[in-house]
Parts: C-alpha cells; sequence; structure tokens
C-alpha cells in the first residue's frame, strides 16, 4: 500500500471524478460485450452451416465470383471422380446450395437454403430427431426453422414456382444457417429439380442432370493440383464464409466500430489521466522533493489506472452479459461466446492503460522546485 500512497489518497478523497470516470469506461465495456454478442450472433446466423460441415474446401466453377460463388457456380458432377482421385484427399463429394421459398400446408412461408448431397456421403446430415436422411421426398431441417417457424417433423413443405413437396422427415441438432436463411438438405436428385423449378426429372435437360454447385473436399491445404485436374477453384472452408450474403459487410462494420470504441477507452483514459496529473502537480512535486524517484511516481500513477480500468471493465462486462442473456433466444441474432468478451475486456483494459500512460509520462517533467514557490 506504501508504494501506492498519492494513488490510493486520490481515490479516496476524489470519489466523485474516479466514479464519473469509471462509468465512462463502463459504459465502453457494455457496449463492447453487446457488440461482441451482436458480431458473434451474425456470424452464426451467416455461415453456421457452412462452419458445420465436415470439409476442409469447397471447389466451384473455375473463375466464378468469390462474394457470390454459391450461387453463381456450375459444376459437373464428373469433376468429383477427379478429386476422390487426388493424392491426400480423404474424401470429396457433390454439394449443391440453391435459395428457395416454401410454405407449409398450414400456411407458414419458409425461406430456405437447399443444400443437395448424396446419402451416405461424408457431408450428408446427421438426423438428431426424426429418421436419418435419404428418403427421395424427405427433407432434414436446420433445428433453427423449428425453434422460430414452428415447423415440425411430419409437415410438408411446398416450394414456390416448381410446386415440389417436401416432407420434413428430420431435424439437425444445431442451427445451420447460410446467409441468415435456414438450411434444410435433400437428396442431390430432388435438389436438382428444386433449382431447375420443377418437379418431374424427365423436365431437366443434360446439363441439369448433372450439374453441382461444387465439390466438397476433405483434404490438404494445397489445392491447386487438383483444380488443375478438375478445372475448378477452390475456396478454404473460412473462405467461403465471405460467399455467404452480406457476411463480409456485416463483420467489417461491427470490427470497424469495435476498433473506434477500443480507441475512444485510450483517449478517455489519457485526457482524464492528463489533466489528474496537471491537477496533483503540487503533491507529485512535494513527494520528488522528499526524495521520491520518477519510477515510484510513474508506477503509482500506473496502478491507480490499472485500478481504476480493472473495477470499471469489470462491472461493465458484468452488465453487459446479464444485457446478453436476456437477448439471446430473442429475434435478434446474438450470441455470447466467453473468448472474444475476456479479448475485448483484456484490450479495453490494454489499451485504456496505454492511454494513461502517455498521460501520466509528464510526470517526468515534473520540477521539484516547485514544491518551495520556484515557480513564483
Amino acid at each position: 500500500m506504501a508504494l501506492m500512497f498519492l494513488a490510493l489518497r486520490d481515490l479516496r478523497f476524489g470519489r466523485t471524478r474516479f466514479v464519473l470516470m469509471g462509468a465512462v469506461i463502463s459504459l465502453i465495456a457494455v457496449l463492447m460485450v453487446l457488440l461482441s454478442g451482436l458480431s458473434q450472433g451474425l456470424v452464426k446466423d451467416g455461415v453456421s452451416g457452412l462452419q458445420n460441415l465436415p470439409i476442409t474446401s469447397l471447389a466451384f466453377e473455375k473463375g466464378v465470383q468469390h462474394d457470390s460463388a454459391f450461387t453463381r457456380s456450375v459444376v459437373d458432377e464428373d469433376a468429383v471422380a477427379v478429386w476422390q482421385e487426388q493424392d491426400g484427399v480423404k474424401d470429396a463429394a457433390p454439394f449443391g446450395l440453391a435459395l428457395v421459398n416454401g410454405a407449409t400446408a398450414d400456411g407458414v412461408e419458409v425461406d430456405l437454403a437447399l443444400i443437395g448431397v448424396e446419402p451416405g456421403t461424408f457431408v450428408a446430415p446427421r438426423s438428431a430427431k426424426g429418421e436419418e436422411f435419404g428418403a427421395t421426398d424427405g427433407i432434414v431441417v436446420s433445428s433453427h426453422l423449428v425453434e422460430k417457424e414452428g415447423v415440425s417433423i411430419g409437415d410438408t413443405i411446398t416450394l414456390e414456382h416448381s410446386d415440389l413437396s417436401l416432407r420434413v422427415v428430420g431435424v439437425m441438432a444445431e442451427q445451420n444457417t447460410f446467409g441468415h436463411v435456414d438450411m434444410a438438405y435433400v437428396p442431390l436428385d430432388t435438389w436438382r429439380l428444386a433449382k431447375a423449378g420443377v418437379n418431374d426429372a424427365g423436365q431437366l435437360n443434360e446439363r441439369q442432370q448433372h450439374e453441382i454447385t461444387a465439390v466438397a473436399v476433405d483434404g490438404p491445404d494445397d489445392t491447386a493440383a487438383g483444380d488443375e485436374a478438375a478445372g475448378t477453384e477452390s475456396l478454404t472452408q473460412r473462405e467461403s464464409y465471405d460467399a455467404s450474403p452480406g457476411f463480409t459487410a456485416e463483420t467489417s462494420t461491427l470490427m470497424m466500430i469495435q476498433v473506434f470504441l477500443y480507441a475512444i477507452c485510450a483517449l478517455v483514459a489519457g485526457a482524464f489521466f492528463t489533466v489528474l496529473t496537471i491537477h496533483r502537480k503540487g503533491e507529485i512535486a512535494v513527494l520528488r522533493a522528499m526524495g521520491a524517484s520518477t519510477g515510484y511516481l510513474l508506477r503509482d500513477g500506473l496502478g491507480q489506472a490499472l485500478l481504476l480500468l480493472l473495477a470499471a471493465v469489470g462491472i461493465g462486462v458484468g452488465v453487459g452479459v446479464g444485457f446478453g442473456a436476456l437477448l439471446q433466444g430473442t429475434a435478434m441474432p446474438f450470441a455470447l461466446v466467453a473468448g472474444p468478451v475476456v479479448l475485448a475486456a483484456v484490450l479495453l483494459i490494454v489499451l485504456g492503460l496505454a492511454g494513461a500512460a502517455a498521460a501520466i509520462v509528464r510526470i517526468t517533467r515534473v520540477d521539484p522546485l516547485t514544491a518551495l514557490g520556484a515557480n513564483r
């Protein structure tokens, strides 16, 4: 305690100004927690279906625009066999994705990211409830669709334009969404009918009978040889997230807001401790005249800043987590994840301390003769 005599004295006798300063930092911490939860919620709502795929990469049509690869890419199914023969590839399977609209028999309208895969392949979904994936007219849906829209096993979803009827046979254990739209898995042949907007295989032309969106690959990080042989262009699983509608724009916007909040925290702490250092210039001069070293005074000031930041950020994080718990499960895409929240708290403390340190350096320029009236 003796090492922080001046700091503790100021905290005791200047409670009001330190409480106000702490309140500002706490509000910034609350905002950081809420933004972190919103960011994680948007990621989950945008690409959770892609995150859950047991793949390392997706091989799309060569030259396809990356930010819309899932909706523009058309690959011939023969590319799957080529990928399966590549060195280091554990497995490869056809993968189709199409955005469709439909309605249940009760009139509940649903938007679906319809995924077409072959039953029995490594990308086929696992049902947590109901039948296993495989029935020609069967559809396995995201748990999110059941919770949000009230769709249940046994319901029939009729797709617009094609009048194709799909029977809900199973529900996946986790939320699986793409571009904020719930995923639903159907056999590949059924997916081709839905994508073409027909309900009879006889209405498909030769190309439509063999087309897929991409080849799902579980293999090495280096995909150049496979792409060369199959005439495709691969995106890693992480890179494919950017092809989800709005994903890049949403995450980059929230990241920019977070960066500004970190900067604001550093500036607020710096401004406060600059004013505080100027205000207690006389006390600092007295201590220096009594033999206190510059290092001691710097440690005293930084210790005071650290105590304030720890208390303020701790309170702010606690309040933010409390608000966040109330927001989870609502219509807002919000997900509290411990890692990002802890990282945000640490960064607020570190950057706030950096701002305070820049201000407290003024201590080194305080002349001990000031205590003896040399400035008069």
